[in-house]
């Protein structure tokens, strides 16, 4: 993972700028293998081309899961991906004792809800908003998003918005994931900025 000083913009979704100097984790996934800040859980990761693949495998019988640990609570940061046979992924956030919120993406809306506490019954997922819109096969798009207190902002460059508030959003967060069921999806241009 490479740590740069950047600059990045986010003023689409109402955010100011970062100011030089400060520092960005980023990955353009340019080198032969997956960094050792990626930690593959589930599913087949590897890089291909300049871009980072991931597919479900058959034989986990579970979703292809990615993480890359970032300890925060409010952040910025954009990601490119193109679905590549897949018809949608999950960028989701933990917490440190369990799963906490997640944006989905299909071919035609993008979700933001929170996730059920696993050890308690009588929790539910709640979802915060859905947007429609289209995201094609074979065609890259670009996210950014936003995590501020209790709300998360996600803006994608084909006009999609979506935003969502809730008081979990505000917990601390362990870092990132990426989630792919089916046969893949290709990713680029990660990079993340913690405000705190």
């Amino acid at each position: 993972m490479k740590r740069t000083l950047l600059a990045l913009s986010f003023v689409a979704l109402g955010l100011s700028s970062i100011a030089v100097g400060e520092d960005v984790i980023s990955d353009d996934f340019s080198g032969d293998a997956l960094s050792p800040s990626w930690a593959a859980a589930k599913g087949d990761w590897k890089i291909e081309d300049g871009k980072l693949s991931g597919a479900e495998l058959e034989s986990d019988k579970h979703a292809a899961v990615l993480t890359y640990k970032a300890p925060h609570h409010d952040a910025t940061g954009e990601i490119k991906f193109q679905l590549n046979g897949s018809t949608g992924f999950h960028l989701s956030f933990n917490h440190p004792k369990g799963h906490l919120f997640r944006i989905i993406v299909s071919e035609k809306s993008a979700s933001l809800r929170t996730d059920k506490d696993k050890k308690d019954p009588e929790s539910k997922s709640i979802n915060l908003n859905t947007v429609e819109g289209t995201f094609e096969q074979g065609k890259t798009y670009t996210m950014n998003f936003a995590m501020k207190g209790d709300t998360a902002s996600f803006e994608f460059d084909n006009g999609v918005k979506v935003e969502g508030s809730h008081e979990l959003l505000k917990m601390e967060k362990t870092g990132y994931r990426l989630i792919i069921k089916g046969e893949g999806v290709l990713f680029d241009d990660f990079a993340i900025h913690s405000q705190e």
